[in-house]
C-alpha cells in the first residue's frame, strides 16, 4: 500500500465521522422539539449507518455512510396539559433523543476523526521525509 492510499483511507474515515458529528449536532439541537398540534409528531432521533466499499483501483475497503436513518424507539411521554401538543389526557410526546447517548456518540466520533487525522499527519510526514532524502 502506498502513502496516497493511506491518505485516501483516512480522508474517507474523516468524511464519515464528519457526517456522524453533523447528525449528532442535529439531534442535540432538536432534543426539545415537540409537535405543534395535539398528538403531533416530535423530532425523531437520526442515526448513521456505515458500510465498507471496495475501491477496485486500490484494492482496499473504504468506509462510507450507508444511510442516515431514524431511530424507531418509542417517544417518551411528559405530562403537560397546557402544552399545545398535549393530547386529551394532557400528555405530550417528546423526542426520543437522550443527550447522554448523543454526547457519548460525539466523543467516539471525535476520537475516530482524530485517529484518522493522526494517520494523515504521519503519512504526510513520511512523504515529506522521502522527498527530503531524494534531494
Amino acid at each position: 500500500m502506498d502513502m496516497t492510499t493511506a491518505l485516501d483511507i483516512s480522508a474517507r474515515g474523516m468524511q464519515a465521522q464528519t457526517t456522524r458529528l453533523r447528525v449528532i449536532a442535529e439531534n442535540l439541537a432538536n432534543q426539545d422539539t415537540t409537535g405543534s398540534s395535539p398528538g403531533g409528531q416530535p423530532y425523531q432521533r437520526k442515526t448513521v449507518s456505515f458500510r465498507n466499499n471496495l475501491d477496485r483501483a486500490s484494492g482496499v475497503a473504504l468506509v462510507s455512510v450507508q444511510q442516515v436513518g431514524r431511530d424507531k424507539s418509542a417517544f417518551p411521554l411528559r405530562y403537560d396539559p397546557g402544552h399545545p401538543a398535549a393530547d386529551s389526557s394532557g400528555y405530550v410526546r417528546t423526542p426520543n433523543v437522550n443527550a447522554m447517548i448523543e454526547v457519548m456518540d460525539m466523543r467516539e466520533a471525535q476520537r475516530s476523526y482524530n485517529a484518522n487525522l493522526a494517520v494523515m499527519q504521519v503519512a504526510r510526514s513520511m512523504i515529506s521525509r522521502t522527498i527530503e532524502m531524494l534531494k
